[in-house]
């Protein structure tokens, strides 16, 4: 997981510092970034469906291969094109990384340890978001922008050699395709349409908080180090929470604080806002940060726990494509209305949304006998 999504991080940030170094227009970087979700959108339910199948070990090593390969090109060839294809093959990567790796935990877990190692795992994920970018940068600064490139590909040769060496532990799939497949039938159970459909709230709420408080951060005159100040304080309560997390859920249980993360993420996006200064918008996205922290592991649990005998990998990758649908179709959205009307009533209707997420994901009271 550390080198696989490492990889990915890393190379985001060295292709997108690498097209503006080739002269790339904002909206030629915008569909450089629409190119890492190409194939997770359309591939993420197929790959989890066949990984039921004939296990992780192989579509693993794929979708590193393709990683190292793509990340060659730029080095090789200097212009956007080169970039777009190693956009398209890192998501294809992606594809694979983020739905496999995350089954995988599930099934080597025993059910009592499930919450701490999927806590586990959220932890190595959230140091995969620091650790790639200082890599990207520092390779960058190092070596320039192609030669960078072939830090993201030691990275990818790295876990297919691991996968090569040992993956023969880890466990295969049922060779025939699971009874009752077929994402209609998957869809017949409620349990997991609501777990979807939290799950996407829990992307939204990431992802535009991740893109509208550094666009808020500069028409507020806030420096570029200043913005990166207060995101890292969103990132850094991600390692808080998930270090408590397992005490939190033995406590309340999942259901209840994913509820309360919801409400709270909601509370950080109502302040925004209200506070110009860069110390109190570092304080509201630690808040902020504190309630989406939880949002992905939990959801991971509570997907696993009702997914269907034999058909975990098909679950999860109907998730990420749940989820790929509306990182694409939510910043559209969001984005006319930030046009139209200005910035506060995004925060204002994210806050919204999240508060929404939290009173769906609530455990209804029964009454007492």
């Amino acid at each position: 997981m550390v080198c696989c999504f490492t990889s990915i991080t890393a190379s985001r940030v060295m292709l997108s510092l690498y097209a503006l170094d080739l002269g790339a227009k904002p909206l030629a970087v915008g569909v450089l970034f629409a190119a890492f979700y190409a194939f997770p959108l359309l591939l993420s339910w197929p790959v989890g469906r066949y990984s039921d199948r004939i296990g992780s070990r192989w579509l693993l090593i794929y979708g590193a291969g393709f990683g190292a390969i793509g990340m060659l090109m730029p080095y090789f060839f200097h212009h956007l094109s080169a970039l777009y294809f190693a956009a398209g093959t890192m998501g294809l990567s992606f594809t694979c990384y983020n739905v496999l790796l995350h089954n995988l935990v599930g099934l080597l877990s025993k059910p009592q340890e499930r919450t701490k190692n999927f806590s586990n795992s959220s932890m190595v994920g959230a140091s995969t978001l620091l650790l790639g970018p200082l890599i990207a940068g520092w390779a960058i600064d190092v070596a320039g922008h192609a030669a960078a490139c072939l830090y993201s590909v030691a990275l990818s040769v790295a876990a297919a050699f691991m996968l090569l060496m040992w993956g023969a532990m880890l466990p295969g799939g049922s060779g025939h395709a699971a009874p009752g497949g077929g994402v209609r039938n998957t869809l017949k159970n409620p349990a997991i349409i609501k777990i979807l459909f939290t799950s996407s709230l829990v992307q939204i709420g990431q992802d535009l908080f991740q893109f509208y408080m550094p666009i808020y951060g500069h028409s507020i005159g806030l420096s570029a180090s200043a913005i990166g100040s207060v995101l890292a304080a969103f990132s850094s309560a991600y390692f808080v929470v998930r270090f408590t997390m397992t005490k939190l859920i033995a406590r309340m249980g999942e259901e209840t604080l994913l509820a309360y993360a919801f409400y709270l993420a909601g509370v950080g996006f109502m302040l925004v806002p209200l506070f110009s200064q860069m110390v109190m918008l570092g304080v509201i996205a630690f808040i902020f940060g504190l309630g989406m922290g939880c949002g992905q592991p939990i959801t991971t649990m509570l997907l696993f726990n009702h997914s269907p005998e034999g058909r975990s990998g098909e679950t999860f990758g109907l998730r990420q494509t749940v989820n790929n649908v509306m990182r694409v179709s939510a910043p559209t959205v969001f984005g006319f209305i930030a046009s139209a009307f200005g910035l506060v009533p995004v925060f204002i209707i994210s806050g919204l949304l999240m508060a929404g997420g939290g009173a769906l994901t609530r455990p209804k009271r029964t009454p007492a006998s």
